[in-house]
């Protein structure tokens, strides 16, 4: 065999296995959603805990309006709740519109915390710690400022840990809400529903693990002042004290039922900006988090830790090396005896992609159907090509602003 044939034989089984164990991760996520439809969330029994709900922003002026008021509408005791948002370092006007809602419901517990570039503007973790310094909450719930939530979403989420202290955490499901604006939030819409909640489902059932999205979550606020709030370097605070969590010896449940609606990119240029964003500070979260592979201590972690290290780094250069081996040997340039194996399972891999995908949509009313369908396919050769770029560039961007010491900065997502 040729030097060829060892590394095409690397990158097949890499990819294979990853893909085993997603197919996994579908059946196991398939079949709890199945199981928490027919199960009754929860109850809140008895006097119903207060809850702080905190939102940072950070020139949101265009969506915020319908996200506090959404807030505000919660199914949930209106005197047993809080909204704060931060508003972080603004120049729109969103300060503005927060005043004219809290002029127009003086009766709610409504707070807007207003930052400059002294006291904030250090990105979502630091806005997140302001707004938790004045929170009374003995539950925190975090949404973002595009976030549309239904209104039992919080119910849900209050059900779920009031119910089990085993919990330190539980989150919902976001979906997209703009889904039909382009191409690219077709493909965001079918990526959020069969790669992040059917896998979250999966690792929940199988491994009793989920990691924090971000958004539509509640945490005890006793976890948070116990690890000293949000890493304030991790642009990826989310998944960041997810492994915190876990450590503490808590769980951290996904509720499929309490639903988020939120907006997503809908340019390719923002689309990037973020993604690239968000690779950046899983890799930060992983190598901090490395060293647990080798405690006894963290072994109930170990998966996750092995999980997003394959995905970020071993399938990130297994794509590239099996691309650029096919690409080289179509072209004459090198020469594999596995060159038809490898093709063939490349078939057959997007087969299995097209269909596992298009299966796990069935969990959500109103997206099946043809069209669907044909972006499956046609997402495989274009947006998860895509992917590999947006790693790879998060990665160096990662390099870039560690060996240059840069201080963590608001990140800003364009809203449409």
């Amino acid at each position: 065999m040729t030097v060829a044939d060892y590394l095409s034989l690397f990158a097949v089984i890499c990819i294979w296995s990853l893909l085993l164990i997603n197919i996994v991760l579908i059946i196991a996520g398939y079949v709890y959603y199945l199981r928490n439809e027919a199960r009754q969330v929860p109850e809140i029994e008895g006097s119903a805990p207060f809850v702080s709900i905190m939102v940072p922003a950070h020139n949101e002026g265009k969506v915020i309006v319908k996200t506090v008021l959404s807030l505000l509408d919660f199914d949930y005791p209106k005197d047993r709740y809080e909204v704060i948002v931060i508003n972080d370092n603004s120049a729109d006007n969103s300060a503005e519109l927060l005043q004219t809602i809290k002029d127009r419901h003086p009766e709610r517990n409504f707070t807007i915390i207003n930052t400059d570039s002294q006291t904030g503007g250090k990105g979502k973790s630091n806005a997140l710690n302001i707004g938790f310094a004045q929170s009374r909450g003995e539950y925190i719930a975090i949404y973002d400022a595009d976030n549309t939530p239904e209104r039992k979403a919080l119910r849900y989420l209050v059900g779920e840990i009031t119910h089990d202290e085993k919990l330190g955490a539980v989150i919902g499901k976001f979906r997209t809400r703009n889904r039909n604006a382009s191409w690219l939030t077709r493909f965001i819409n079918i990526e959020t529903l069969s790669f992040q909640w059917m896998a979250q489902a999966g690792r929940w059932a199988l491994f009793k693990l989920c990691t924090i999205p971000g958004t539509n979550f509640i945490v005890r606020r006793s976890i948070l002042e116990a690890i000293g709030g949000w890493d304030v370097k991790a642009v990826a605070e989310d998944t960041e004290i997810s492994f915190r969590i876990y450590m503490m010896g808590y769980r951290i449940k996904f509720q499929s039922k309490a639903v988020t609606w939120e907006q997503e990119p809908q340019t390719l240029a923002v689309w990037f900006k973020q993604r690239a964003r968000w690779a950046k500070g899983n890799i930060y979260v992983i190598l901090k988090n490395v060293p647990l592979l080798f405690q006894k201590s963290a072994r109930r972690v170990h998966f996750d830790i092995l999980y997003f290290l394959s995905i970020y780094f071993l399938l990130l250069t297994s794509l590239i090396l099996s691309d650029t081996l096919l690409i080289l040997n179509a072209l004459g340039y090198v020469h594999t005896t596995l060159a038809g194996l490898s093709t063939t399972l490349w078939l057959l891999a997007i087969l299995l992609f097209v269909a596992g995908t298009f299966i796990t949509l069935t969990t959500e009313q109103g997206e099946i159907s043809l069209s669907n369908f044909l972006y499956i396919c046609l997402m495989y050769v274009t947006y998860c090509q895509l992917w590999m770029i947006v790693a790879a560039y998060g990665f160096y961007i990662f390099l870039k602003d560690t060996i240059l010491k840069r201080e963590t900065k608001w990140y800003k997502t364009e809203r449409f």
